[in-house]
């Protein structure tokens, strides 16, 4: 798709930012059938999914979380984490974003946000996508990232790559999304956000 293209069918089809869509069942354990009890406490958290449409063809950028990390430690994942006190969600996803990869808030874009995606770590995550300008810089905190890649947007929105994989987790058999692209193993919450994110602009399939 061309960026004029990507950029229409964005601001048709994503919430607007200061209104996020109410909770859906998105989330961990979807392709199992598990559902988070309603009872649980979630914590809020945001994510940004940032779309590069400048020099080259459209991209999403990823980050590597570093290896000696406690909790999902070397997996991908999208710029982000838990909202402050005071700060709105997507004030949370720029911030994290400045944090983890050094790109400032004058150099995103926001256009909108769209499902919320349950972890089993219960939180509800937002994820936002903001348009990269040019002339930002990367700059990875190497206590949190080890890497940062960018992935077609072509590639992760064609349904033929959204892969259902699974693997036994603490005696239970688990399945999950995977968008393996090249070296990059994209699975879990990660691919689970893309996926949601091309059923909101293409449909479900």
């Amino acid at each position: 798709m061309t960026p004029e293209a990507i950029l229409d069918l964005l601001d048709r089809k994503l919430d607007h930012p200061a209104q996020p869509a109410p909770a859906a069942a998105r989330g961990d354990g979807e392709l199992d059938g598990r559902i988070i009890p309603s009872d649980t406490a979630l914590q809020q958290a945001a994510v940004l999914a940032p779309l590069i449409l400048h020099d080259g063809p459209p991209r999403f950028l990823f980050t590597v979380r570093a290896a000696h990390l406690t909790k999902h430690a070397g997996q991908i994942s999208f710029p982000g984490g838990r909202r402050e006190a005071g700060e709105t969600l997507a004030e949370a996803a720029l911030r994290e974003t400045r944090e983890e990869i050094g790109i400032a808030p004058e150099y995103v874009d926001i256009l909108g946000c769209f499902d919320p995606y349950e972890t089993v770590t219960a939180f509800q995550v937002t994820p936002f996508v903001g348009i990269v300008k040019p002339g930002y810089t990367v700059t990875p905190d190497q206590q949190e990232v080890s890497d940062v890649f960018e992935t077609p947007f072509d590639f992760l929105m064609n349904a033929t790559n959204h892969e259902r994989h699974e693997m036994e987790f603490r005696g239970q058999l688990r399945r999950f999304w995977a968008m393996p692209y090249e070296e990059r193993y994209i699975w879990g919450a990660t691919a689970g956000m893309l996926k949601a994110l091309h059923d909101r602009l293409f449909g479900e399939m």
